[in-house]
């Protein structure tokens, strides 16, 4: 007896040893380094460079193997550990991690009191971030995604978004269903999404997704939830019912033509899918959603009978799916794309070189845009050729020719477009320089953007009829266009554009706004009905603040500061017509004997002072012009502005000229036949202290001259400002005389702005200097 109770004694603790064996190997069978295949001597870059390797060869994606997810976890936990100095240094040292220390609850085991327990003893497949599905991972979102890239894209495309978390029994049933659909919905264009909710609690509340699992859809920033079994079909369905009614027409013999001839009231292009399948294709209508706001979309089943006179009239194969683009042209497709199983990379390409008509009208401020871009430097200019025209009948064909000739055009430089001036009359009236608002006739206009702001330069062409004549006149300009930008001679600051959609969107955005919360309170009147009425209260505050802000913005749109001059080194200008740079003024000190080492000598490289040379009398005329002028050019940290008095410093300006004997024959010719002094009131001087070069821009007058006009050579602004004074009789200083004076001194830093731009883009020539005149050069002569 006693013998039997020493074996079974025995046999007890034979088996707690090898359990307690088996539980201290099972938390040391892990080894990182064993996992890795290095030595513990091993570098960060071998670390890195055989875990790069085994995590590509055993992903879940690319390893078919049973245990390849277990290993890959493996992988990615030993180089948590090696990449980590003090993780490291911690296994080196005790043999444990952070996750496998006493008390700490870790992803692969927990230790009590010197025992281990396996969580793969238990082996439940909860949805943890150790065993969640690896598809998963990119789609994961956070609430500043959310907000900043999801709800903006939703007005182009609708998302499906998934709520999960750990420990989620029934997230785990609906997985196999939810990897098929996003399969198939992520190819198509759809957007995907995963929120966990044990890590995004905050965006799961924004959401409104109090459960998990939970699906719903996001559309044009409004969120809908998905009530029906989690099958495919019914999600395949649900991401459907999202789309608005009526993105796509059906399109039969019978209104065929009512559904092309459209394009001139709508202003889009219109788009057919001729296919055999009864029912419009999911990838279509996403097409239609994306481009809404630039094509019409229209559908024929070619299995209809009502359809046949169509198939042959474009003569369709029935073999694969045909997209046709018309545009003006309603009687031959100005695009065709034809072929099976069309891709939505080959879709949104053939829909993106297609998204205006040869000459469209402009009807808002965004269409503006986009068709007229703004000039950006070191890019390729872009120009509009505008037709400011009216819309009776009478000007049909004048109309009708300016499309014939945007037809011919070949250029991607040249866009064409048109308005109507009773739509647009601001518009009109700036680019006509029609001053009493009346209704002026046809004409068209040349016309590049300079900024945001509404800047442009532009110049009418002719007036307008669709004769040959015309024709001929505005190909005539272009070439020149072509050949010299500077044709463009007037600048204006336009407004912005009128929508004129804009009660008819509104209407129809307030009747779909109205259906989508009448079904969304219905469906979720008892959860979400202190939110809903939240979300009301705010739009209407919202729309109220939004109406009060706008009321004081337009009474203080037309209020301008006037430019202030101050004698030492700064210079206020408005900031009401410019993109403001960096700050709201621009900075010009005097070039004198103190500052003459600094701002040119010892001047770092790449680096340029530009100089304005003045007298006394006209210093607060020309800072004043010479500011608003070179304003938009204060961003840029290499360039400095400063001012010469040539009252002062006349011998150091005659000394630098010197170099630029090319630039100055034109005066050294006039100035042969008398003994006059070479005014240099107005001059810039672009200069390089590092490299010893300088630039020359000389004035030119585009004002009214009651005098003479003077013209602009081949080498940019450097026009010369003709004296209306004569050499026998000196002029009286009359106020009428003073005035004209003062008016001819302002306009002489009318084309500084070109010369900048010529300046930034190195096309000015440079003439360069051996060595900086000393500084009794530039002291005053007492």
């Amino acid at each position: 007896m006693a013998g039997s109770k020493m074996s079974l004694l025995l046999a007890v603790v034979l088996v707690l040893s090898e359990m307690l064996t088996g539980a201290s190997q099972a938390g040391l069978e892990m080894d990182p380094y064993k996992v890795l295949g290095v030595t513990r001597s091993a570098s960060q870059a071998e670390i890195k460079k055989v875990y790069k390797r085994l995590a590509k060869e055993w992903h879940p994606d690319k390893n078919r193997n049973p245990g390849a997810e277990d290993m890959f976890i493996k992988i990615t936990k030993s180089y948590e550990i090696l990449s980590n100095e003090d993780k490291r240094a911690n296994y080196d040292r005790y043999g444990q991690t952070d996750d496998t220390q006493a008390y700490g609850s870790g992803r692969y085991g927990h230790r009590h009191d010197s025992f281990y327990f396996d969580e793969s003893f238990f082996n439940f497949p909860f949805n943890s971030k150790t065993h969640r599905d690896f598809a998963d991972s990119k789609f994961t979102l956070h609430f500043n995604q959310y907000i900043n890239d999801v709800v903006p894209d939703s007005y182009k495309r609708p998302y499906l978004i998934k709520i999960t978390s750990d420990w989620c029994f029934s997230c785990i049933h609906i997985e196999p269903v939810w990897k098929e659909v996003v399969q198939e919905m992520e190819t198509l264009g759809v957007g995907i999404g995963v929120v966990d909710v044990g890590y995004e609690r905050r965006l799961a509340n924004h959401l409104g997704a109090h459960r998990t699992p939970s699906i719903l859809g996001v559309i044009n920033g409004k969120v809908t939830f998905f009530h029906y079994a989690v099958a495919k079909e019914h999600l395949r369905q649900f991401v459907e019912d999202l789309l608005p009614q009526r993105l796509v027409e059906r399109v039969t013999d019978k209104n065929d033509l009512q559904f092309l001839n459209s394009w001139h009231e709508i202003n889009k292009p219109h788009v057919l899918l001729f296919d055999q399948v009864p029912v419009v294709p999911l990838l279509y209508k996403l097409t239609a959603f994306a481009y809404k706001d630039y094509m019409q979309f229209g559908y024929v089943d070619q299995g209809l009978s009502e359809t046949a006179n169509l198939q042959k009239q474009f003569n369709i194969n029935t073999y694969a799916p045909t997209m046709l683009v018309f545009k003006e042209n309603i009687d031959k497709p100005a695009d065709i794309i034809q072929a099976k199983g069309m891709k939505k990379q080959i879709i949104d390409e053939f829909m993106a070189n297609n998204k205006f008509l040869l000459a469209p009208r402009l009807v808002n401020q965004k269409l503006f845009d986009e068709l007229c871009p703004v000039k950006q430097f070191h890019r390729r200019r872009k120009y509009c050729v505008l037709l400011i025209t009216r819309d009776e009948e009478t000007f049909s064909f004048g109309n009708q020719e300016f499309l014939s000739f945007a037809s011919t055009n070949t250029k991607e430089v040249v866009r064409f477009a048109y308005v109507y001036q009773r739509l647009q009359q601001p518009l009109c009236d700036i680019l006509t320089q029609n001053k009493d608002s009346g209704q002026s006739p046809p004409q068209v206009v040349i016309l590049e953007r300079r900024n945001a702001a509404g800047k442009v330069l532009f110049k009418p062409v002719t007036a307008w009829n669709g004769s040959e004549e015309d024709k001929q006149c505005l190909l005539d300009e272009l070439e020149r266009l072509h050949k010299d930008p500077s044709i463009l001679i007037h600048d204006a600051m336009l407004p912005e554009l009128n929508n004129e959609f804009a009660s008819k969107n509104t209407l129809l955005g307030c009747i779909y706004n109205m259906c989508h919360c009448i079904k969304a309170s219905v469906t979720t009147c008892r959860r979400e009905m202190m939110p809903l009425l939240s979300l009301i209260f705010s739009a209407l505050f919202i729309l109220f603040g939004t109406v009060v802000i706008q009321a004081f913005s337009d009474s203080s749109e037309d209020k301008q500061t006037k430019p202030k001059t101050r004698d030492g080194t700064k210079l206020f200008v408005s900031t009401v017509n410019f993109r403001l740079p960096k700050k709201n003024f621009v900075e010009v000190t005097e070039l004198t004997d103190i500052t003459y080492m600094s701002n040119l000598v010892k001047l770092r490289p790449g680096h340029m002072n530009i100089v304005l040379v003045l007298t006394d009398a006209s210093k607060n005329i020309l800072l004043s012009k010479f500011a608003k002028e070179v304003y938009s050019f204060t961003g840029s940290l290499t360039l400095h502005f400063s001012f010469l008095n040539i009252d002062k410093h006349s011998e150091w300006m005659n000394t630098m000229l010197e170099y630029a004997q090319d630039a100055m024959q034109i005066d050294a010719d006039e100035d042969d036949g008398g003994n006059h002094k070479i005014d240099y009131t107005g001059y810039v001087l672009a200069l390089n202290g590092h490299k010893k070069y300088l630039c020359l821009f000389k004035p030119v007058y585009t004002g009214e001259d009651h005098e003479g006009k003077s013209s602009e050579d081949e080498g940019g602004a450097t026009g010369r400002l003709r004296s209306s004074s004569r050499d026998d009789h000196p002029p009286r200083k009359s106020n009428r005389s003073r005035s004209i004076s003062t008016l001819q001194i302002h306009h002489k830093l009318d084309r500084l702005g070109l010369w900048m731009e010529r300046l930034m883009e190195g096309t000015l020539p440079r003439y360069y200097i051996p060595a900086w005149p000393g500084l009794d050069k530039i002291t005053p002569c007492k």
